[in-house]
């Protein structure tokens, strides 16, 4: 056995070590005990096959024809056109990482032996992960109740030399690609295709990703709202301690905490400890709040995404002494809810930044000027970029209806009640992406208020944090077309290079366990 690897079936996966495989930093394997449970339970379900008792999906047909008895004969080609005739997606291909969690995910829920795959169908799909081989999946056709039919269907088609596959930056037909390896198509057992395209993996590793991009919003979203708060000389005081002990919030702690330790030491914010302003406006003083929100809602979807990661979703179930359950494990409704949540958490992440953004154009905040420019006039300053910001902020509003609250009947009603939770994960993933660009605007006004400060400093860590961007984005005191310095803004979030450097700051504190789980 390898070092440091990953064991599919027994393991716990986390979305670190999810993303962990998927970079290929830790590599998954089979033990030998995994492996046999696996064969144990292929040789229960051709036992099943050549029975006289029905089984759904093993010798009966598929949703509605779940009452047709299929010969044990017809079983094998029953599982390779369930294969093709489920490939029905549309729209663009997701991208090849999530395809290749969504490998990643099944590997790991066939594993736990209750599914019925044989070791020769683990064994190619294992050699796909490894060779950093992505199927074609399109993103459109789930609706997240027999799991993600559609997607999976296309997800495997390669087992059987259909459907198109990723490799080394090009598309290739799967029936090419495997020649070039020297590999033949497989034939499908009893079940095995049942088993491949029932399951919750397009939506969860959905989830996953969400998941990484939730987290490095919520890191930057601390530690520009910091910047910000600099920059217009905001109070200190709503993040102390003691006044968070009376609501105790998780994620409100830990945000007070984490802005409480960017602020320290700050030339800045001493300068004004004494001056009449009595409270800030809500984007300042309630980050916490705001942001606390958010992130208890992360902490939730990462709890049930954890279940999901480690759970069977496919169906019908095998036990060990041979009996099966047909349920409803496939359903994804325990994620869709929580992504519909993650939707609406991220997006006031956004909501909330555009309002800074906003604040810091104002003029009210001595010595920073109107528009953050002082020749306004004949300048417009970067009134143009809160604009961008509020448009994204508005996109992310018509984003947030809940995917989940909406259930169209399928299968001729067998299906009767769907999750659509695959809608749910494609867009909070959406919702992410521009509230990583609201951000970065954010970023950009922040560090030229940041700069009208001057000579005052801020603390360590967010001095070095303008250094960088200062390195990147030069200060303006005219007009100049800034999509350079927009698309520096959003690689400097992408790149979590400003994260970086924070964590720096934070491994060398001696602060609590709370603030250094990320």
């Amino acid at each position: 056995m390898e070092k440091n690897a990953f064991h599919y079936g027994e393991d716990h996966l986390t979305v670190n070590l999810a993303l962990d495989l998927l970079d290929g930093h830790i590599r998954g394997q089979l033990s030998d005990p995994i492996r046999s449970s696996i064969e144990k339970c292929s040789k229960l379900v051709h036992d099943i096959a050549e029975g006289d008792d029905a089984v759904y999906g093993i010798n009966t047909g598929f949703g509605p024809l779940c009452t047709v008895a299929v010969s044990s004969e017809e079983t094998r080609a029953l599982q390779e056109k369930l294969l093709k005739s489920h490939a029905v997606g549309v729209g663009d291909a997701i991208p090849p990482e999530i395809s290749r969690l969504m490998l990643i995910l099944k590997v790991h829920a066939l594993a736990k032996g209750h599914s019925g795959i044989r070791m020769e169908t683990m064994k190619r799909i294992l050699w796909m992960i490894d060779e950093e081989i992505s199927p074609v999946v399109p993103s459109q056709g789930s609706v997240g109740a027999s799991g993600d039919l559609a997607p999976l269907a296309h997800l495997f088609l390669p087992l059987i030399g259909l459907g198109k596959l990723w490799w080394k930056g090009e598309v290739y037909k799967s029936k090419d690609l495997l020649a070039q390896f020297n590999l033949n198509k497989l034939e499908l057992g009893p079940k095995e295709g049942l088993a491949l395209i029932n399951g919750t993996q397009f939506i969860a590793a959905h989830a996953v990703k969400v998941v990484e991009k939730f987290r490095s919003c919520l890191e930057h979203a601390d530690l520009i709202g910091s910047m910000m708060l600099e920059g217009l000389q905001g109070s200190g005081k709503p993040f102390s301690p003691e006044l968070h002990e009376l609501r105790p919030y998780k994620g409100n702690k830990h945000v007070a905490q984490r802005i409480s330790f960017y602020l320290k030491g700050s030339e800045i914010l001493d300068s004004h400890a004494n001056c009449e302003r009595v409270q800030d406006p809500y984007s300042l003083r309630c980050m916490p709040q705001v942001h606390g929100a958010s992130r208890n809602a992360y902490m939730h979807l990462n709890e049930m995404l954890e279940v999901e990661m480690n759970s069977v979703t496919d169906n019908p179930l095998i036990f060990e002494d041979g009996h099966s359950i047909s349920g409803g494990n496939f359903h994804g409704q325990p994620l869709a809810l929580p992504l519909d949540y993650a939707c609406l958490a991220a997006a006031e992440l956004g909501n909330i930044s555009d309002r800074r953004s906003y604040l810091s154009l104002t003029g009210v905040y001595p010595p920073v000027p109107k528009l953050l420019m002082k020749n306004t006039g004949s300048n417009s300053g970067f009134m143009i970029h809160q604009y961008t910001s509020a448009a994204l902020v508005s996109e992310n509003k018509a984003l947030c209806f809940p995917a989940s609250a909406d259930s169209v009947p399928t299968s001729l009603g067998q299906e009767d009640h769907v999750s659509m939770g695959s809608i749910s994960g494609r867009k909070t993933l959406q919702v992410l992406e521009n509230v990583e660009k609201i951000l970065a605007i954010e970023l950009l006004l922040a560090a030229q208020a940041v700069d009208y400060q001057r000579p005052l400093k801020s603390s360590p860590v967010l001095e070095a944090v303008h250094a960088l961007v200062r390195s990147k984005i030069d200060h303006s005191e005219e007009d100049k077309v800034y999509t350079d310095d927009i698309e520096a803004a959003i690689q400097l979030i992408k790149d979590q290079t400003l994260i970086k450097i924070s964590h720096e700051y934070i491994h060398r504190s001696e602060t609590d366990d709370l603030f250094r789980i990320h």
